[in-house]
């Protein structure tokens, strides 16, 4: 994705999860400028860490003894408690020069568990603030460490890419040199220049998966996004069968044994569904009804809860083909449900009379 696109990402992850995104690029693609613009955009306060030039004691702090006690103070870096919302950016995360300075900023970069507050060492961040990555991909262009996959396995990979188009637009937007401008709008090939392909060899885990799930839960990521994103959590291959998976899904009308054993989990998906998708749900409920008309109260209540939501013109349509079926026909017809079900019944009383 390009620099915008990563920015949407960004903004949308660090706004609504504590997931930590790592973003991986090229040198001079823009990744800190884009990082700083989407925190600038959530209107949160900014900490850099380079880590290439940081030891333990830079992130754990010095440690002083209080009688038998050892404590470590905590970092001039560290955002405290009462400090405004800040994302503290771990910035060349693979150019720490020593295993143990990697190895001590591991356990800050893993989002914290259910209840949990993220950690470094003896310290705790506050919930309000996040947490993100960038590196430079280890394609043997950079002089880098490699990430075991334990380590990958706990960040969001986000690729980010030349783009000539958005780079045109920043360009035109910090006036840059009309000669730079006019010269690149004929030579796009003279940006950046892409080494190896950026692939880190993530694979799906029970944690990938458990990221994947937070994602599609919290954030509105455009679709043509989506694969770019899960493919940084759960790999290339994973994250097409998941992504068809879900089209075919969508594409398939719901059932009636959905609708009337888990009306909760399908309704967003019986209020999207075109009319002919939802005329196939109708009829297959109706079928399911004349075959098993006998409804317990769960079932009683999704039924009538999925008469509630349809159109006028499907729901007295819906409502004159269960009225045929006598065991159904004497729920509708009690009081509670009058609410939902009286316009129909009364509409087919007057066409019959």
């Amino acid at each position: 994705m390009n620099i915008e696109q990563m920015k949407l990402v960004l903004k949308e992850m660090l706004a609504k999860t504590d997931l930590t995104p790592c973003v991986v690029g090229h040198r001079g693609v823009g990744k800190t400028a884009g990082i700083i613009q989407a925190v600038r955009d959530l209107e949160r306060d900014y900490v850099s860490l380079r880590l290439g030039q940081m030891e333990v004691g830079d992130l754990v702090g010095i440690p002083w003894r209080d009688g038998d006690t050892m404590h470590w103070s905590r970092p001039s870096w560290w955002p405290g408690d009462d400090a405004p919302p800040t994302v503290v950016h771990c910035d060349e995360l693979n150019r720490a020069q020593q295993e143990d300075t990697l190895q001590a900023i591991f356990q800050f970069v893993e989002p914290p568990a259910e209840g949990m507050r993220r950690a470094l060492h003896t310290h705790r961040l506050d919930p309000k603030h996040r947490v993100v990555v960038s590196i430079n991909p280890p394609d043997g262009s950079y002089q880098v460490a490699t990430l075991d996959r334990a380590l990958l396995d706990r960040m969001v990979l986000i690729y980010v890419e030349t783009d000539y188009r958005c780079w045109a637009r920043h360009a035109r937007s910090r006036d840059f040199d009309g000669d730079v401008q006019q010269f690149l709008s004929a030579s796009p090939a003279l940006l950046a220049r892409q080494g190896s392909p950026l692939d880190l060899q993530v694979e799906p885990t029970e944690r990938a998966w458990e990221m994947v799930s937070t994602l599609k839960k919290h954030c509105r990521l455009p679709r043509e996004l989506e694969m770019e994103v899960y493919a940084g959590i759960i790999g290339q291959e994973a994250a097409v069968a998941f992504m068809q998976w879900c089209r075919e899904r969508k594409d398939r009308p719901v059932t009636g044994r959905e609708i009337l054993e888990n009306w909760d989990k399908v309704a967003e998906r019986v209020r999207g569904q075109r009319h002919d998708l939802l005329a196939a749900t109708l009829s297959d409920l109706v079928s399911t009804l004349e075959t098993s008309p006998e409804l317990d109260e769960t079932g009683e209540a999704n039924l009538v809860a999925c008469i509630a939501v349809l159109p006028r013109d499907l729901r007295f349509g819906l409502v004159k083909s269960l009225l045929k079926i006598p065991a159904v026909a004497a729920i509708l017809a009690r009081d509670e449900h009058d609410a939902v079900v009286y316009d129909a019944i009364a509409a087919l009383s007057r066409e019959a009379s």
